[in-house]
Protein backbone atom coordinates (compact mmCIF):
# COMPACT_ATOMS: atom_id res chain seq x y z
CA UNK A 1 0.00 0.00 0.00
CA UNK A 2 1.26 3.44 -0.81
CA UNK A 3 -0.60 6.72 -0.05
CA UNK A 4 -0.90 9.52 -2.71
CA UNK A 5 2.27 11.14 -1.24
CA UNK A 6 4.04 8.37 -2.54
CA UNK A 7 5.91 7.47 0.93
CA UNK A 8 6.12 4.13 1.91
CA UNK A 9 3.69 3.40 5.16
CA UNK A 10 6.10 2.61 8.56
CA UNK A 11 4.87 -0.68 9.19
CA UNK A 12 5.66 -2.07 5.45
CA UNK A 13 9.43 -2.37 6.02
CA UNK A 14 9.45 -4.38 9.57
CA UNK A 15 6.93 -6.83 8.13
CA UNK A 16 8.78 -7.42 5.14
CA UNK A 17 11.76 -8.34 7.22
CA UNK A 18 10.13 -10.51 9.45
CA UNK A 19 8.31 -12.39 6.32
CA UNK A 20 12.02 -12.88 4.76
CA UNK A 21 13.07 -13.89 8.23
CA UNK A 22 11.04 -16.81 8.60
CA UNK A 23 11.93 -18.27 4.99
CA UNK A 24 15.59 -17.76 5.40
CA UNK A 25 15.44 -19.71 8.35
CA UNK A 26 13.49 -22.58 6.70
CA UNK A 27 16.26 -22.05 3.91
CA UNK A 28 18.55 -22.53 6.90
CA UNK A 29 16.80 -25.99 8.27
CA UNK A 30 16.80 -27.34 4.86
CA UNK A 31 20.20 -26.89 4.14
CA UNK A 32 21.05 -28.50 7.37
CA UNK A 33 18.97 -31.65 6.55
CA UNK A 34 20.20 -31.61 3.16
CA UNK A 35 23.78 -31.40 3.99
CA UNK A 36 23.28 -34.50 7.24
CA UNK A 37 21.58 -36.79 4.37
CA UNK A 38 24.52 -36.51 1.78
CA UNK A 39 26.76 -39.87 1.75
CA UNK A 40 30.27 -38.88 3.28
CA UNK A 41 33.30 -40.30 2.36
CA UNK A 42 33.61 -41.90 6.39
CA UNK A 43 29.98 -42.83 6.12
CA UNK A 44 28.77 -39.86 7.80
CA UNK A 45 25.30 -39.69 8.78
CA UNK A 46 24.35 -41.50 4.83
CA UNK A 47 20.79 -41.66 5.46
CA UNK A 48 19.76 -40.87 2.06
CA UNK A 49 21.62 -44.23 1.05
CA UNK A 50 20.24 -48.03 1.83
CA UNK A 51 22.38 -51.14 1.47
CA UNK A 52 23.38 -50.36 -2.21
CA UNK A 53 23.71 -46.84 -1.84
CA UNK A 54 20.30 -46.29 -4.11
CA UNK A 55 17.50 -43.69 -2.70
CA UNK A 56 14.52 -46.20 -2.55
CA UNK A 57 15.83 -48.08 -6.06
CA UNK A 58 14.83 -44.87 -7.87
CA UNK A 59 18.10 -43.54 -8.24
CA UNK A 60 22.01 -45.05 -8.47
CA UNK A 61 24.11 -43.60 -6.01
CA UNK A 62 25.96 -41.49 -8.33
CA UNK A 63 22.70 -39.68 -9.20
CA UNK A 64 21.67 -39.21 -5.64
CA UNK A 65 25.03 -37.89 -4.66
CA UNK A 66 24.44 -35.45 -7.80
CA UNK A 67 20.91 -34.48 -7.05
CA UNK A 68 22.13 -33.62 -3.23
CA UNK A 69 24.74 -31.75 -4.19
CA UNK A 70 22.36 -29.98 -6.75
CA UNK A 71 20.14 -29.09 -3.73
CA UNK A 72 22.38 -28.31 -1.03
CA UNK A 73 23.96 -25.73 -3.99
CA UNK A 74 20.98 -24.22 -4.71
CA UNK A 75 19.69 -23.65 -1.24
CA UNK A 76 23.49 -22.49 -0.05
CA UNK A 77 22.51 -19.59 -2.71
CA UNK A 78 19.25 -19.16 -1.55
CA UNK A 79 20.58 -18.72 2.33
CA UNK A 80 23.41 -16.48 0.71
CA UNK A 81 20.35 -14.16 -0.83
CA UNK A 82 18.14 -13.76 1.71
CA UNK A 83 21.42 -12.97 4.06
CA UNK A 84 22.50 -10.22 2.04
CA UNK A 85 18.68 -9.29 1.70
CA UNK A 86 17.68 -8.88 5.62
CA UNK A 87 21.60 -6.95 5.34
CA UNK A 88 20.04 -4.64 3.13
CA UNK A 89 16.89 -3.93 4.30
CA UNK A 90 17.65 -3.83 8.14
CA UNK A 91 20.60 -1.35 7.28
CA UNK A 92 18.26 0.96 5.92
CA UNK A 93 15.84 1.31 8.46
CA UNK A 94 16.83 4.70 10.40
CA UNK A 95 15.00 4.13 13.94
CA UNK A 96 16.83 4.57 16.77
CA UNK A 97 16.98 1.78 19.35
CA UNK A 98 20.25 2.62 21.67
CA UNK A 99 18.81 4.40 24.49
CA UNK A 100 22.06 6.49 24.84
CA UNK A 101 20.53 8.35 21.86
CA UNK A 102 17.33 9.61 22.99
CA UNK A 103 17.58 12.97 25.46
CA UNK A 104 16.37 12.33 29.05
CA UNK A 105 12.94 12.95 30.14
CA UNK A 106 13.06 13.40 33.68
CA UNK A 107 15.46 13.89 36.56
CA UNK A 108 16.53 10.60 38.29
CA UNK A 109 14.37 10.07 40.84
CA UNK A 110 16.17 10.69 44.98
CA UNK A 111 16.78 7.34 46.88
CA UNK A 112 14.15 6.49 49.18
CA UNK A 113 15.40 6.73 52.68
CA UNK A 114 16.51 3.62 54.48
CA UNK A 115 13.85 1.20 56.20
CA UNK A 116 13.74 2.20 59.73
CA UNK A 117 13.82 -1.80 61.69
CA UNK A 118 12.67 -1.86 64.79
CA UNK A 119 15.01 -2.61 67.80
CA UNK A 120 14.83 -6.49 69.52
CA UNK A 121 13.67 -7.16 72.61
Amino acid sequence: MMPASGRRIWYERPLMIAVILVVHLFIAIAMVISVLLQRSEGGGLGMGGGGGGTMGGLMTSRGSASMMTRITAVLAAAFMSTSILLAILSGSVQTSRSIMEQPATEAPAQPAPAPTVPLAR
